[in-house]
């Protein structure tokens, strides 16, 4: 690998500190007492002087002489340092500031600094440092921007180099890492208002040898011991109701799934759900839970149940609009699908001008018109209902309206947050729509599910009735955070690999 004349300069000054003794990168604790941004807020005049230690990058400096003030990056933010010649310089190392200050300390670098606070005439809360460490030797030059004449130059704004090299972005670009300190509070505030109802976190199979749970494109893998191929799990779905058969009355997962169905601004094929499913409960239960947790969930985050969303305000604040999805189309399109026929709908398709195949049912095609026209519709959340059994396949009947079936999802600023049903615990209906849904995949619906003959076994034990939802996570950090693509909530979203020239002189098996 040829290096930059940057990265040589780094190398030669890593030599030089370990010809001086310095370890430059020391295995050893470092005892930090303070961060920058509890030191600054807490700070008070009548206690200048009080001792600190603190660790960071270093990310600027302003060499004077016998003097310099720095800058110092921790987790927390950063703070100004004042370093003179006189104070770190000491008996056994009495050319710390003038050589490995001055000409061996690169931006990046991490360092330790013990000293005292106080004020500047300026009136900036600053470390006068005693004592400087060397704790980690930065050998690639951070991208850190200058600015000439009022332009910005050195930023680092490219999506795909943040999204790719995302610990450069958490470094060098302000607000990045609080986007995700958000996505933490979203997940420990869902978690905790799970936990308080008296629901239980459980953990399920994330290789399964039947992809089911969800109408979705699974990713194969092979399972060497046992030489049979096996899926990445597209749901947790069939797990976790097995558990409501075993006599939990709720519980729930928070964990990643797998669709190999492509990427764009609000998917990845890598993501995370939330999902739920409790006894003795319902889908209007469900929808009345589901709207309080949300709401919670945004004053956690965001302070108030509002968030500002692509330039509109997206009230979380419950209660939020039910509407039946039959009624939706009608109402963005004109045409009423109410006991329609798939032929009688698929004439309709073609006179909306959708782009339609033989391999779609039913289902699928009053989905497409869905999506085409109605779903982008919906702003404030709201919750489409009622859907056609032929497109719920694991979902109760509805008990009062025949064809329909008792579920729901929650559209957000036009997409999807949330699915839900009144589940399915007749096995022999359920039994009947597995096998609709084979007669989809012999007409080449590669999303159809297939039997699960293990879990209509347990069906077949009893299941309570039950409600169940399935939230997905990193839609939920967008909408909360008022992001607008997936990628800028997933600290490592996928990505085509970089392929170098040692990569492509290799064979894969190699690696």
């Amino acid at each position: 690998m040829e290096l930059s004349e940057q990265e040589q300069f780094r190398r030669n000054s890593l030599q030089q500190l370990r010809d001086m003794g310095i370890d430059p990168y020391p295995a050893q604790e470092y005892p930090v007492t303070g961060y920058s941004t509890d030191i600054k807020a807490n700070f008070k005049d009548e206690e200048s002087g009080k001792q600190v230690c603190i660790a960071g990058r270093l990310m600027s400096r302003r060499i004077m002489g016998k003097a310099s003030f720095i800058e110092i990056q921790d987790s927390k933010g950063r703070i100004q340092c004042y370093v003179s010649r006189d104070d770190i310089n000491t008996e056994a190392q009495p050319e710390m500031y003038n050589t490995v200050f001055k000409k061996l300390l690169d931006i990046g670098d991490f360092i330790g600094i013990k000293g005292f606070v106080f004020r500047t005439q300026m009136g900036e809360i600053t470390i006068h440092a005693q004592e400087l460490t060397v704790l980690s030797k930065s050998l690639r030059p951070l991208p850190i921007v200058k600015y000439k004449d009022g332009v910005a130059y050195d930023k680092f704004d490219d999506p795909e180099q943040r999204y790719r090299q995302r610990y450069v972005d958490l470094v060098v670009n302000e607000g990045v890492k609080e986007e995700f300190i958000k996505r933490a509070t979203i997940i420990r505030t869902l978690r905790n208002e799970l936990d308080n109802a008296g629901y239980t976190e459980v953990e399920t199979p994330t290789l399964q040898a039947i992809a089911g749970g969800a109408s979705a494109r699974p990713f194969i893998t092979h399972f060497n011991a046992l030489d049979i191929d096996m899926y990445m799990r597209i749901a947790t779905e069939l797990y976790l109701k097995r558990l409501i058969v075993g006599g939990f009355e709720g519980v729930y997962e928070i964990g990643k799934n797998f669709r190999n169905e492509g990427m764009d601004r609000t998917h990845n094929p890598e993501f995370t759900c939330m999902e739920l499913y409790v006894q003795y409960k319902d889908y209007n239960w469900m929808m009345s839970f589901t709207e309080q947790l949300l709401e919670k969930i945004c004053v956690a985050v965001n302070g108030k149940p509002e968030v500002e969303f692509d330039g509109k305000t997206i009230s979380f604040k419950a209660p939020y609009r039910r509407l039946p999805i039959l009624d939706a189309i009608k109402e963005q399109t004109g045409y009423d699908l109410d006991g329609k026929s798939e032929d009688e709908i698929r004439a309709i398709c073609k006179e909306l001008k959708l782009e339609i195949d033989s391999t779609m049912g039913k289902g699928k095609l009053i989905d497409e018109i869905f999506g085409e026209f109605c779903e982008g519709k919906f702003i404030q959340p709201t919750f489409i209902i009622d859907y056609p059994v032929e497109m719920s396949p694991l979902t109760k009947m509805h008990r009062s309206k025949p064809g329909l079936t008792e579920r729901f999802e929650l559209m957000v600023n036009g997409k999807e947050l949330a699915n839900a049903y009144s589940e399915l615990n007749d096995p022999i209906d359920q039994e009947q729509r597995f096998k609709e849904q084979m007669r989809l995949a012999d007409k080449g619906d590669d999303e159809a599910m297939i039997i699960d003959q293990d879990f209509l076994r347990a069906l077949q034990y009893g299941m309570p009735p039950t409600s169940g939802i399935g939230i997905g996570i990193d839609r939920l950090v967008m909408m909360m955070t008022g992001q607008t693509t997936i990628q800028e909530v997933l600290l490592f979203p996928q990505m085509k690999p970089e392929i170098s020239a040692n990569a492509q002189e290799r064979p894969i098996e190699q690696y």
